[in-house]
C-alpha cells in the first residue's frame, strides 16, 4: 500500500483514499459511502468533522480519527519534503524520480489540477513552437507546457530558439521595456543573420533554471498591454545598425503575440515572439554590426554600446572577438554556399505525399469496421458553421447523437441548430441544465431532461435567441468553466460508459478558448483519446487546436485522431457511404383512403415514447449491410436473442427462410380482426392480452402481427417507463398525423410488453378520455392495446377469458412441432446447433431430460474456478430468480479485470476474455433506449438448470453469500442502479401469481427456498443480515428480517429488527403493521403457553397483545396520512388482534367459572368493576382493556365504510396492491361479517341463548342489544348488505336483528350508527322479501333520518341514506319533489368531500367506485334494487367479462333489467350530464362510465345507480 499512497495526497484517486480509510481502521460501510460520494485526494484535504457526520451519517468517533489521521499525513508528508530540500537536483531531474501512482494510469493533468492548485510534483508537458514564419496562424500555448530547450543552429533552415523570461522588465515602462526588448531582438536577429541562421526569440518563457518551481524553456507569459510598443521598439534598428539598416528590417519580422491560455487564472498573458529570416537574397556576403541599447538609470535616459559584430555559439549569442574576426570575415563565403544550398533544398522538397484522408476518416468513425455502429452514441463538440457547409450535414442527421456542445451562440437562428431543427426533434439546454441535484438519480436525471430519446442541444455560451446572452472568454471562464466541467464530468462517468460513445469535435471556424476547455475536460474524463476524433477542414483553424491538444497527449496522438483538409461535401459524401441508414429517409404511415403519407423524422421523435411501425420499415438499411449481416441477425434471434424488425424485414424479402408463426399467431389475428370490425357495443378501446411462458415466443408473436399489420392499420410499440398519460398523447397524435377528420382515422394497434394490469387499465383509460374529448363515434374502433406478458400459468388466463386472452406455451401442438422440425432442419444445415441453441431447445418443446442433458454437454471440461466461471454462475443465478435480470458488459468487464485502456481499434476484448461455454450461454443484449450492452442467459429454464449443475455441492445460500460480498460488481459506478435493483429483487421481491408466478410467497424465492430445500432458517436470516450491511443498513431488510425471525418464534430478535426499520421509517405504514405483526405472533405464541388458571402469567401476554393493537394504530395513522397509497391492513389486524386478546380473557377461570356465564367478563370490560383475582397482575392496562370494546366498534366500522366505497372483493383476475402486506385478507366482506358477529358474541353470548326462543328478554339494555345485533350480522352497513349475497338464513336473521329495536322507534333516543343499521336492515330485508310485515314503512324511516346532525358531524353512511330515502316518486306533488330533490342534493355535496378524502391519488381505485343500488320501476322501498339482483343476469361470465359487459354497457340491454329498472329523463350540456328535475338549482348527476356521455347538448335518458359518492348516471341513451 504504501507504494500506492506514497503520492501527493492531492492526487489520490477515489480507490486511493478507500485504501487508506482501511489503513486507518474506518468501517467498511463509511468507505463505501465516501467513495459514493467521490471524495479523492483533493476533497479529503477540504473535510472537516461537521461535513462527515451530517452528509455522511457518521457517528462522532470515527469522523474525528479521519480528520486527526489525515492531519497527521500532511504533517508527516511537509516533513519528509522539508529534509529533501537541501539535498538540491536539478528540477527535471527531481521529476523523473517521483513515484508513479499504482492505479491504471490516467492522462496526466498537466502541472496544475483542475482547482488551480500547484501540483509540482507531475511532470510537465511538452509542446512545440508555432510554426515558423506562417503568416495567419491562429496558434495557442499553454501555460506552464514547455518548449525544447534553447538551440544552435542545426541547419540553417529549422530555426534556433532562445527563450527570454521577461518577468521583471513587462512591469517596466515604455522606455525602459522598449529598449530591453529591442535589446535582446537585436542581439538575437545580428546573432543569426551572422551565421545565416533562421532564429525566434521567444519572450514569456523561462530562460533559466534559477527560478523556483519552473523549468527551462516553461511558457509562463507576460501580460501585454499595448501591441505596439512592442512593435515600436524596433525602431530602434535605425539608432543600433550603422549600415544596411533596411537589411535588418528585411530579416527581422514583426513581433507576434501567441496567447497564453491558463486554466486557474483569467488574466490575459502572451508569448511575444520574433522570427529571424536572413535570406541570401539579402545578406549575401555581408557582415553585420550592432550599438546595443541599454537604460542607464544613472542617467535616466537609452545609451549604446561600442559597437560589436555578434554570432549565435551554441545557444548563446555572443560577439566575436578581435582575434578570430579575420576568420570570421573569411567564412562568408562558406556560410552563404551553405545558406544557398539549404534554401534550395527547401524548395526543392517533395511536395507532401497525398494521404487518404477518406479511409483515415471511415476508419475513425467505424473504429476499424465496415460500418458504423447503429448502437454507438456520438457526442458532438463544434463552434460556427460556415452557411455552405449547412447543405452538406446529412451525415450528421443520420448519426446516433447524443448531445452537441454548440459554440455558435446564432446556432438556434443561423447556425447548424436551425438547420437540424428541419429535419430532427432536438431539446434545448444549457450547460446550468447539467447541475444534478445530489438527492437525484442518475435515471430521473434522464428522464427529467428526456436523454436518449431526442438529442439535447448545450448552448455553451448563450443564445442570441433567447436570455442568455453569449459572453467572451474570460467571462466564461470565470462563469461556465465549472459547469463545463460538471457536465462533461456526468455525461462520461455516470451516464455513459467508455466504449459506448464517441466525441467528434468539428471545427468549422477559428478555435476559442471555451472550446479547448471543452477538449481538455473530455480528454481527462474519457481517460485519453481513444473515443475522440477532430475533424477540421482548415488547417488554419486546426493549428490552435493541435498546439493546445499536443500538450496532453503528443503530436502522433493528436494527427492519428484527427482528419484535416477534407471539404464538408467530401465528408458528407464518404461518411454516408458508411452509415446503416440512407440519411433523413421519409418514413411511410398508411391513410384512412388506403394510400400512404410521410412521417417525417422529427415528427416521428415528437412521439417519443412510442416506437413506430411503419410501412417501409427497415427499408432504407444499408444493402452492403444486410449482405455483410444477414446471417449474424438471424444467428443472434435464434440463439435466443428478442427479434427485431430487421428478422421480419429479411424473411419477407427472402433473404432468409420465414419466422415460423405460432398456433397463437392467428388466434391473436382473429381478435385483432373482430376488434376491427367495430360495433354499436364495442368500446373505441380494446384489449387483447397474450399471456407466455418465459422464453416461450410470446413477444415474437406479438411483433409478427404487429408487423404483418403494419401496412392496415399504425402500429406502434409502446417503450418502457413512460406515464400512460404521455403515452396516450402520443398515440393520439399518432391516429390523427396526416388525417383530416379524427372520425376518418385508421386505427392504433400498440404492443405493451411487460407491464402490470393497473398500468393497462391507466392507458386505456387515458385513451377513452382523450376519445370522447375528441368527440369521436363509440362504435369507432380508435385504438388496440396488445399486451404481451410473462406468466407461469398463460392457459388459466385464457380460460378465464377467451374473448381476450391468448396463451403461449413451451408446449407445441402438433402442428408447431412439425414446422418447427422443418425449420430446424433448414437452420441446421446453414449454422452449428450451438449457434441456434433457442430454437433447437423450443423445437424440443424445454423437455426436461433434454435441457438437462444439453447443458451437462455444454459444461463438459468447464474449469469451475476460473473467474468467467463464477460470473456465468452468478448470470445464471440473477436469471433464475429475477425476472428479465441482466448484467451490464461494464459491470462484467470490470469483474474480469479488463479495465485496461484499450485501443481504438481493440473493442472486442470482453468477447475474447469468455470461455467457449460462456460464449455459447451468454446472450449480448442491448438496452433499446440507452444502447448499453449487457449479457444474460439465452433462456430462464437454461439458466436455472446451469445454476444447478455449476452449483456442485455449493449451496445457493452460499452463493448469494458470495454475491453480495463481489465488492467490483456491487461497486461498479455504471449501470450500478440497475445491478442493485437486481440484487435487492433477488433478496426481497416476493413471488406474485398476479404478477405472472406460480405462486404467492411469504418472502423472496431466494429466501423460501433456502428455508424450504436447504432446510437452514439460520442461514436465510444470516443473508439477509449481510444484504442489510451491504446496502447501508436499507429499512426494507430490517423489515424482512423481522418477519423472517418471527416465523421462527424469535420474538425478541424480531423485535430489535422492526424496531430498527421502523426508527429509520417512523411514517412507513407497512413497516408499522410489520411490528404490529412481530407483536401479534408474539402474543399468541403466549398464549399457547399459559395455564388456564394462572392470572398473573397472562399479563405478560396482555401487555404484548396491548402493544400490538397501539402498533396497528400508529400503522392506521401513518396510512390515513399517506396521500398516495391506500393500505388498510392496520385496522384489519387491530380487529383480529382484539378477537384474540377477547378469547383470552374470557376463557380464563377468573371469568369463566361463574354462575352467571360471562357477565363477570363484560362487568369488568364495560364498567368500572376490577375483580380482586387481577387487580395487581393486571394494573397498568385496565384502562386500555375497557376500551377494548369501543376501539373495535371503530376499526369495525371504519372497514365497514371503507369497504362501501370501492370494490374490494379480490376476484381471480384482481390484482394486489404492488408492496402488499403480510396476511393480506383476501375475502373482506366475508371476514367482516365474521368477525362483526364474533365481536358481538363475547358481549352478549349468554342473552343470546334467550334468543333461541323468539321471545326477547325485557331486561337487555341498549348496549346488550347492540351486541347481539352485532352477533347477528346487523352491526354495520357492509355486513347487512353482505347477506343480500345469497346467504341461506337472511331473511329470518335480518327479522330476528329488526325484533331487537323498539316497535317504536321515533320515540327512542338512537344514535346515529343505530339509526343507520336499523335503516338499512328495513332496505334489505325489503330486498329479499317485500311481503313481510316486519319492515317499517318509508315514512317512519324519512322520519329517523331527520334526527342525522345536519353538519360535519353526518356519516357517510347516514348521508348515503338520504340520497335513497329521499329519492322523490313520481305521484308526489311539486313542492314536495323540491324540498327532497334539497335534500339529497345537499347530502350529495358532502358525500362529494368526504370521497374526495377518501379516494386517494391512486389510479387502481378511480374507476372501482361500487354502485350499492339502482333505482327501479317500483314505489317505497321497492324502487331500491340492489346490484347483486342485476349481476345474477350476467352470472354466467367470468368476472372480468362480467365487469367488460357492465363497462361496455351491452348488460344493459338484457331484457329482465328494462322490467326491473327505471329510466329517468335528463339532457348533456357541454359534456356534463343533468337530472330533468323542478328545483331551485340544476342537479347534475356524474356519468357512471364517462366515455358513454355524448359529445353534442342531447336529451337523454339513462339509469340511475346509488353510490357513496352520490347518484351515478348508468346506460346513458340519446332520446330519438
Amino acid at each position: 500500500m504504501a507504494g500506492e499512497l506514497d503520492q501527493s495526497l492531492e492526487v489520490w484517486t477515489e480507490s486511493q483514499v478507500s485504501t487508506w480509510l482501511r489503513s486507518i481502521g474506518v468501517k467498511e460501510q463509511y468507505i463505501e459511502k465516501l467513495y459514493e460520494e467521490e471524495v479523492n485526494g483533493q476533497i479529503l484535504l477540504t473535510l472537516n468533522e461537521d461535513f462527515l457526520k451530517t452528509k455522511i451519517c457518521m457517528k462522532s468517533g470515527p469522523a474525528h480519527l479521519i480528520i486527526q489521521k489525515r492531519d497527521e499525513l500532511i504533517n508527516s508528508k511537509q516533513k519528509s519534503k522539508e529534509k529533501k530540500k537541501p539535498t538540491k537536483k536539478p528540477e527535471l531531474e527531481q521529476q523523473s524520480v517521483q513515484s508513479a501512482p499504482t492505479e491504471v494510469e490516467s492522462p496526466s493533468r498537466s502541472t496544475h489540477g483542475r482547482d488551480g492548485s500547484k501540483q509540482l510534483k507531475t511532470p510537465k508537458d511538452d509542446c512545440r513552437p508555432r510554426p515558423f514564419d506562417k503568416e495567419g496562424i491562429d496558434f495557442i500555448y499553454v501555460k506552464h507546457r514547455v518548449l525544447q530547450p534553447e538551440s544552435g543552429a542545426f541547419n540553417l533552415i529549422s530555426p534556433c530558439h532562445e527563450f527570454k523570461s521577461l518577468a521583471l522588465a513587462a512591469s517596466l515602462d515604455r522606455t525602459r521595456l522598449q529598449a530591453k526588448f529591442a535589446r535582446e531582438v537585436l542581439k538575437f536577429a545580428v546573432g543569426c543573420m551572422n551565421i545565416r541562421s533562421n532564429g525566434t526569440i521567444h519572450f514569456g518563457v523561462m530562460d533559466s533554471k534559477e527560478d523556483a518551481g519552473y523549468v527551462h524553456g516553461e511558457i509562463i507569459g507576460i501580460p501585454v498591454t499595448e501591441k505596439d510598443m512592442f512593435v515600436d521598439a524596433l525602431d530602434y534598428i535605425e539608432r543600433c545598425i550603422s549600415s544596411d539598416k533596411e537589411h535588418v528590417r528585411q530579416c527581422v519580422r514583426p513581433p507576434r503575440f501567441i496567447e497564453v491560455m491558463d486554466t486557474e487564472s483569467t488574466e490575459k498573458k502572451y508569448v511575444v515572439e520574433v522570427d529571424i529570416v536572413p535570406s541570401m537574397s539579402i545578406v549575401k556576403s555581408k557582415v553585420y554590426a550592432v550599438r546595443l541599447p541599454n537604460f542607464k538609470e544613472s542617467a535616466n535616459k537609452v545609451e549604446f554600446e561600442k559597437e560589436a559584430i555578434l554570432r549565435r555559439v551554441g545557444s548563446k549569442t555572443e560577439p566575436v572577438n578581435d582575434k578570430d574576426l579575420s576568420d570570421f570575415y573569411q567564412r562568408v563565403k562558406d556560410r552563404d554556399a551553405q545558406r544557398e544550398e539549404a534554401e534550395k533544398t527547401k524548395f526543392l522538397s517533395a511536395p507532401e505525399m497525398c494521404r487518404d484522408l477518406g479511409r483515415k476518416l471511415t476508419m475513425l468513425m467505424t473504429s476499424g469496421k465496415k460500418f458504423i455502429e447503429k448502437d454507438k452514441w456520438f457526442i458532438l463538440v463544434t463552434n460556427k458553421f460556415q452557411p455552405g457547409d449547412l447543405c452538406n450535414i446529412e451525415w450528421l442527421l443520420n448519426l446516433n447523437i447524443f448531445c452537441v456542445f454548440d459554440f455558435d451562440p446564432d446556432s438556434k437562428i443561423s447556425g447548424l441548430c436551425s438547420k437540424y431543427l428541419q429535419h430532427r426533434a432536438s431539446n434545448m439546454h444549457s450547460l446550468q441544465s447539467y447541475r444534478k441535484s445530489d438527492d437525484m438519480s442518475v435515471k430521473d436525471f434522464e428522464d427529467k431532461l428526456n436523454l436518449f430519446d431526442q438529442i439535447s442541444w448545450i448552448f455553451c455560451n448563450g443564445r442570441n435567441d433567447f436570455k442568455e446572452t453569449p459572453c467572451d472568454e474570460m467571462t466564461w471562464i470565470k462563469t461556465k468553466m465549472t459547469l463545463l466541467r460538471e457536465c462533461v464530468s456526468l455525461i462520461c462517468k455516470q451516464i455513459l460508459p467508455k466504449g459506448t460513445f464517441q466525441v467528434i469535435f468539428l471545427l468549422t471556424s477559428p478555435v476559442e478558448k471555451p472550446l479547448l476547455h471543452t477538449f481538455r475536460e473530455f480528454f481527462f474524463d474519457m481517460e485519453g483519446l481513444e473515443d475522440i476524433i477532430c475533424i477540421c477542414e482548415s488547417q488554419e483553424n486546426f493549428q490552435k487546436f493541435q498546439s493546445f491538444a499536443e500538450g496532453s497527449c503528443g503530436t502522433e496522438a493528436v494527427n492519428n485522431s484527427s482528419v484535416v483538409g477534407m471539404k464538408m461535401s467530401h465528408i458528407n459524401a464518404t461518411l454516408q457511404q458508411v452509415q446503416l441508414f440512407k440519411a433523413c429517409t421519409s418514413k411511410q404511415l398508411p391513410v384512412f383512403v388506403k394510400g400512404t403519407c410521410l412521417l417525417e423524422t422529427q415528427n416521428e421523435e415528437q412521439m417519443y415514447s412510442l416506437e413506430i411501425l411503419t410501412v417501409d420499415h427497415c427499408d432504407e438499411t444499408n444493402e452492403d449491410f444486410i449482405s455483410e449481416e444477414k446471417e449474424n441477425i438471424e444467428k443472434q434471434f435464434y440463439h435466443g436473442g428478442k427479434v427485431t424488425w430487421l428478422n421480419f424485414w429479411l424473411a419477407e424479402h427472402k433473404y432468409v427462410g420465414e419466422v415460423v408463426k405460432r398456433d397463437a399467431y392467428d388466434e391473436v389475428s382473429k381478435l385483432l380482426r373482430d376488434a376491427l370490425k367495430g360495433n354499436a357495443d364495442e368500446t373505441p378501446v380494446n384489449s387483447i392480452n397474450i399471456f407466455h411462458h418465459p422464453g416461450s415466443g410470446g413477444s415474437t408473436v406479438a411483433r409478427q402481427v404487429l408487423w404483418n399489420n403494419r401496412k392496415d392499420v399504425r402500429c406502434a410499440v409502446v417503450k418502457p417507463s413512460y406515464p400512460a398519460s404521455l403515452v396516450a398523447q402520443h398515440a393520439v397524435e399518432l391516429r390523427e398525423y396526416e388525417e383530416k377528420d379524427p372520425e376518418k382515422c385508421l386505427p392504433v394497434l400498440l404492443l405493451i410488453e411487460d407491464s402490470d394490469k393497473e398500468y393497462l387499465d391507466d392507458l386505456r383509460n387515458e385513451l377513452e378520455v382523450a376519445v370522447n374529448t375528441k368527440k369521436i363515434q363509440r362504435s369507432t374502433a380508435c385504438f388496440i392495446l396488445l399486451s404481451c406478458r410473462r406468466f407461469l400459468d398463460p392457459e388459466t388466463k385464457c380460460n378465464e377469458s377467451p374473448l381476450q386472452n391468448v396463451s403461449v406455451t413451451h408446449k407445441l401442438s402438433a402442428q408447431e412441432r412439425r414446422e418447427f422440425a422443418c425449420k430446424r432442419e433448414a437452420l441446421e444445415e446453414q449454422y452449428e446447433p450451438e449457434y441456434i441453441l433457442t430454437f433447437v431447445l423450443m423445437s424440443e418443446g424445454f423437455n426436461e431430460d433434454y435441457v438437462i442433458k444439453f447443458v451437462k454437454d455444454l459444461l463438459k471440461g468447464i474449469d469451475h474456478s476460473s473467474d468467467v466461471t463464477r460470473l456465468i454462475r452468478y448470470v445464471a443465478f440473477l436469471n433464475t430468480y429475477v425476472q428479465n435480470s441482466f448484467i451490464s458488459q461494464s459491470h462484467c468487464e470490470a469483474f474480469l479485470g479488463l479495465t485496461i485502456h484499450l485501443g481504438r481499434f481493440a473493442r472486442h476484448e470482453f468477447e475474447k476474455s469468455l470461455s467457449p461455454q460462456a460464449k455459447l450461454v451468454f446472450l449480448h443484449l442491448r438496452d433499446e433506449k440507452t444502447h448499453i450492452k449487457s449479457i444474460r442467459i439465452i433462456h430462464p429454464v437454461v439458466a436455472e438448470e446451469i445454476l444447478q449443475q455449476l452449483l456442485g455441492d455449493q449451496t445457493q445460500s452460499s452463493l448469494a453469500m458470495k454475491l453480495l460480498t463481489e465488492k467490483v460488481l456491487f461497486e461498479h459506478r455504471f449501470g450500478r442502479n440497475e445491478y442493485v435493483s437486481f440484487l435487492k429483487a433477488l433478496f426481497t421481491r416476493r413471488s406474485r401469481i398476479s404478477k405472472g408466478d406460480e405462486y404467492d410467497s411469504f418472502f423472496s424465492p431466494l429466501i423460501e427456498h433456502v428455508r424450504d430445500k436447504e432446510k437452514s432458517p439460520d442461514k436465510a436470516i444470516e443473508l439477509l443480515k449481510e444484504a442489510h450491511e451491504r446496502f447501508h443498513r436499507d429499512p426494507l431488510f430490517a423489515q424482512q428480517l423481522a418477519r423472517l425471525h418471527y416465523t421462527y418464534e424469535k420474538f425478541e430478535e424480531a423485535k430489535d429488527w422492526a424496531e430498527a426499520a421502523a426508527k429509520q421509517q417512523p411514517k412507513n405504514s407497512y413497516i408499522l403493521h410489520t411490528k404490529g405483526q412481530v407483536y401479534k405472533k408474539w402474543f399468541l405464541a403466549k398464549c399457547k403457553a399459559i395455564d388456564n388458571d394462572c392470572v398473573s402469567k397472562t399479563a405478560d401476554a396482555l401487555g404484548t397483545a396491548l402493544k400490538a393493537i397501539e402498533c396497528f394504530q400508529e400503522c392506521e395513522k401513518a396510512a390515513e396520512a399517506d396521500r398516495e397509497n391506500v393500505h388498510s391492513s392496520g385496522f384489519f389486524a387491530e380487529v383480529e388482534t382484539g378477537c384474540s386478546l377477547l378469547k383470552l380473557i374470557s376463557s380464563l377461570d377468573v371469568f369463566a367459572d361463574r354462575t352467571n356465564g360471562h357477565a363477570e367478563f363484560r362487568k369488568y370490560l364495560l364498567t368500572d368493576y376490577i375483580p380482586e383475582e387481577v387487580k395487581d397482575a393486571w394494573e397498568p392496562f385496565h384502562g386500555r382493556l375497557k376500551k377494548l370494546h369501543k376501539t373495535m366498534q371503530d376499526a369495525l366500522e371504519w372497514i365497514s365504510e371503507d369497504l362501501s366505497y370501492f370494490q374490494t372483493d379480490i376476484d381471480a383476475d384482481e390484482e394486489k396492491t404492488p408492496e402488499r402486506s403480510e396476511e393480506q385478507i383476501s375475502h373482506p366482506l366475508t371476514w367482516l361479517a365474521k368477525k362483526s358477529s364474533e365481536y358481538g358474541k363475547y358481549f352478549s353470548e349468554d342473552y343470546s341463548s334467550a334468543l333461541q326462543g323468539q321471545t326477547i328478554p325485557d331486561n337487555l339494555t341498549p348496549f346488550q342489544k347492540r351486541m347481539i345485533i352485532y352477533h347477528f350480522g346487523g352491526g354495520n352497513v357492509t355486513s347487512i348488505l353482505s347477506k343480500l349475497t345469497g346467504q341461506k338464513d337472511a331473511v329470518h336473521l335480518l327479522q330476528k336483528i329488526l325484533s331487537l329495536y323498539p316497535t317504536n322507534p321515533l320515540q327512542t333516543r338512537f344514535t346515529q350508527r343505530d339509526i343507520v343499521n336499523y335503516i338499512m336492515t328495513n332496505i334489505a330485508l325489503n330486498c329479499l322479501s317485500s311481503e313481510t310485515r316486519t319492515v317499517a314503512p318509508m315514512k317512519t324511516l324519512q322520519a329517523l333520518c331527520r334526527q342525522f346532525p345536519p353538519d360535519k358531524r353526518c356519516s357517510p353512511n347516514a348521508l348515503f341514506l338520504l340520497t335513497l330515502l329521499f329519492w322523490p316518486e313520481d305521484h308526489e306533488k311539486d313542492l314536495e319533489k323540491e324540498n327532497k330533490y334539497e335534500t339529497v342534493q345537499s347530502a350529495v355535496e358532502h358525500l362529494e368531500k368526504r370521497y374526495w378524502t377518501k379516494k386517494k391519488d391512486i389510479p387502481q381505485r378511480k374507476r372501482r367506485l361500487y354502485t350499492h343500488f339502482f333505482l327501479g320501476s317500483g314505489n317505497g322501498l321497492d324502487k331500491f334494487v340492489h346490484k347483486k339482483k342485476l349481476e345474477r343476469v350476467t352470472k354466467v361470465f367470468s368476472v372480468s367479462e362480467k365487469r367488460m359487459k357492465w363497462f361496455q354497457g351491452e348488460a344493459w340491454k338484457n331484457p329482465e333489467i328494462a322490467t326491473m329498472l327505471k329510466l329517468v329523463s335528463g339532457w348533456t350540456e357541454d359534456g356534463v350530464v343533468y337530472l330533468d328535475v323542478r328545483g331551485k338549482k340544476r342537479f347534475s348527476i356524474p356519468p357512471l362510465h364517462a366515455p358513454s356521455v355524448p359529445h353534442s347538448n342531447e336529451n337523454i335518458a339513462f339509469y340511475l345507480g346509488f353510490t357513496f359518492r352520490g347518484p351515478v348516471a348508468c346506460n346513458i341513451i340519446v332520446k330519438k
